[in-house]
This record gives structure tokens, C-alpha cells and sequence, in this order.
């Protein structure tokens, strides 16, 4: 295969994908990131392990050295406590929440967690991501 065939046939494939991604809506370059991207982005940048499994095949979303820590979208707040206090049992770390707000709407929920963790004296860390 010359250079010319080789560069027709990546530029055939890449092509193909694009139109295949944006017919189905998966993968679109205008698609919101998922759970997983913002997993990876924070967990990584605060040099924790990322989708830690547990013997009982539970999943911590970020493990680092002082925390075991939920990320969630904001929709999901009241979900994130109780995964949130579990990994902290399960590590003997402290319980931490990453609430992923995409929408300025969003803060309802942002409020409704602080509330909530300040008014029963959770121990739970919150850090937030969004607008």
C-alpha cells in the first residue's frame, strides 16, 4: 500500500465514524462529557486511583491517599451521601463528594448537599465542579 492509499483509507475511516457518531449521538464532539471523564480529569489531578475495585466488586470512583470519594452529577446529590459514607467504611478513609454541576440551575442541588452535611455533621469533604 503506497502513502497516497494509506492516508485515502484513514481518511475514509475517520469519515465513516464521524458521520456513524453523529447519526447515533454517541461520541459527538458536541456531547457532554460523561461520569467517567470527570473520574479521570479530577481523580488523576489530585494524584488518586481512579474506579478502585473492592473484593465484594464495589467500584470507589477516586481513591487517594486521605479520601474515598463519590463523583456525581448534581441531579444525584442524595445518592453520592450514602456512596460517599460507604467507601469511607469499606477504606477506613474519610468519605468525600465531587458534585459535577453543569447548569447554573444546578446549584439548587449544590445547596441542598451542604445543607444536608452541615445539618447532621456528616464527615464528608464536598468539592464542586461547574459553574
Amino acid at each position: 500500500m503506497t502513502n497516497k492509499d494509506s492516508l485515502r483509507f484513514w481518511y475514509n475511516l475517520i469519515k465513516v465514524n464521524t458521520i456513524l457518531l453523529f447519526i447515533t449521538g454517541h461520541g459527538s464532539i458536541w456531547a457532554a462529557p460523561v461520569e467517567a471523564w470527570y473520574q479521570n480529569v479530577w481523580c488523576r489531578g489530585m494524584k488518586g486511583e481512579v474506579e478502585v475495585r473492592m473484593e465484594d466488586g464495589r467500584r470507589i470512583d477516586c481513591l487517594t491517599d486521605t479520601h474515598a470519594i463519590e463523583i456525581e452529577f448534581a441531579r444525584k446529590w442524595s445518592e453520592a451521601v450514602g456512596q460517599a459514607l460507604d467507601y469511607s467504611m469499606l477504606t477506613s478513609k474519610q468519605a468525600g463528594i465531587v458534585l459535577v454541576l453543569k447548569h447554573a440551575q444546578d446549584e439548587t442541588y449544590w445547596q441542598r448537599l451542604k445543607a444536608l452535611v452541615n445539618h447532621y455533621r456528616l464527615p464528608i469533604r464536598l468539592w464542586r465542579l461547574g459553574p
